[in-house]
Order: structure tokens, then C-alpha cells, then sequence
């Protein structure tokens, strides 16, 4: 089936069936993780190809029973990674996919999706040295993702720093698992316009003329100097 096929509820379930099976020894994520890592990998500065985060998500060697599982299995992979991006692309009101926790209660594990998603954005290079100026932004909008997967707990107590009481932690990750769909949106469309700006820089920015004045300020023609074919090979 072509990757450009729609992606439905049955496919999904099937996806769900295939991760679970043997042939990944475990190391498959699971459709919750896989969905996270894929939004953080179609978000990213870079484009990250799917000889990269394919082994992330599906582990190393798979041991497949034979090539039309292998295919099965890819196919409908990509076809769930090409419908996260029609839905980021879309902007409207998408859902988490989202598993029990492993406590006791009823509580879903926003801890996983966060954590998927921040192992997601680092298999695109380093996303605060390309924010640039913008990294402080960046920060706030991935700092909800650390509060759920623990690790900004982690590193103030790894510092020494002070915490929130029980109620202000309790109440912030409430907020964050309520904002959590909103902020990978907001992440996306960060991305999509920070490369906009820069293709728009680079596509307006005036050419040099082979007769105009060498913006190495020389003083001579362009192709005269810096435009020459001695430098120009």
C-alpha cells in the first residue's frame, strides 16, 4: 500500500498489534512513544530521515518472520509518521495517544509521551544552537516536556536548588498535560517559521552584479576580484 494512503482507526489498531510482537525484542516503542518521537522528528530544524529515527522506533534489528511482515510493518509506520504531519500541518485540535501508567489509579502516562518526545528532538542535531536568538523561547516551550518526564526535577535536585511544595508541582503538571497537545503545535509552527524567515533572508537578499562594486571592499569590479574565475575555482 502506497505511503500516501489514508490512515485509519484500523490501521492503527494493527500498528498497535505489530509493535507488541516478538519479532522487535522489546525494543519497539510503543504506539504512544512512537507517536511522540515522530511529532518531535517532523518538527525539528532539520529534516531527520527515516534511516534515523526508524531504528530509534523500532530497534535495531528487527527479526522479522519474513519480507511481508517487514513491509506491513514499514508501510504502516509511514503511513502513521505522514498523518501526524497532516495533522500538525492542519493546526487543529489533534489527540495524544496515551497509555495507562504502571501506578496504580487510572492515570495516563504523559511521562512517556513527554520523555518520547524529547529523545525525538535529539535525533536532529542540537535544536537550541539552531534556535539562535530564539533559544530562550524554545526553552519555555519545551519546559513543560521536562516537568512531565522528571528530568527538571531531577536537575534541581541534582543542583541543589530549590523545588516547588507537592501542590505547586501537582498543580504545574496539570497544566502542562493540558497544554501538552498545544505546545507541540506551538513547537511545529516555531520551526516552520524560523525556516521561513531564513529562506525569505536568503531569497531577497540582492545578488552581486558583475559589474558592481565587490562587497569585499576592495574598490574594485566584482568580477574583477571576489567574482574573478581564478577565485570563483
Amino acid at each position: 500500500m502506497s505511503p500516501s494512503q489514508p490512515f485509519t482507526d484500523a490501521d492503527l489498531d494493527r500498528l498497535e498489534e505489530l509493535l507488541e510482537s516478538p519479532v522487535f525484542k522489546g525494543e519497539a516503542l510503543q504506539l504512544d512513544e512512537l507517536q511522540a518521537l515522530i511529532c518531535a522528528v517532523v518538527s525539528g530544524p532539520e529534516l531527520v530521515p527515516p534511516s534515523v529515527w526508524l531504528p530509534a522506533a523500532l530497534g535495531d534489528q528487527p527479526e522479522f518472520t519474513n519480507e511481508a511482515q517487514a513491509s506491513e510493518v514499514t508501510d504502516l509506520v509511514m503511513r502513521f509518521y505522514n498523518s501526524v504531519i497532516e495533522e500538525l500541518m492542519e493546526g487543529d485540535a489533534w489527540e495524544l495517544i496515551l497509555y495507562p501508567g504502571e501506578g496504580d489509579g487510572e492515570e495516563l502516562d504523559f511521562a512517556a509521551w513527554a520523555d518520547a518526545y524529547i529523545y525525538g528532538s535529539q535525533l536532529g542535531g542540537d535544536w537550541f544552537e539552531a534556535a539562535g536568538e530564539y533559544a530562550e523561547d524554545l526553552s519555555d516551550l519545551l519546559q513543560p516536556f521536562f516537568l512531565l518526564n522528571g528530568m527538571l526535577k531531577e536537575d534541581a535536585k541534582k543542583h541543589h536548588e530549590s523545588w516547588m511544595s507537592p501542590a505547586q508541582e501537582a498543580q504545574a503538571i496539570e497544566h502542562a498535560r493540558e497544554d501538552l497537545p498545544e505546545l507541540v503545535s506551538s513547537i511545529f509552527d516555531f520551526w516552520r517559521a524560523k525556516q521561513h524567515s531564513t529562506e525569505t533572508i536568503r531569497h531577497t537578499e540582492p545578488k552581486t552584479g558583475r559589474n558592481d562594486a565587490c562587497p569585499c571592499g576592495s574598490g574594485k569590479k566584482y568580477k574583477q576580484c571576489c567574482g574573478s574565475p581564478e577565485k570563483l575555482h
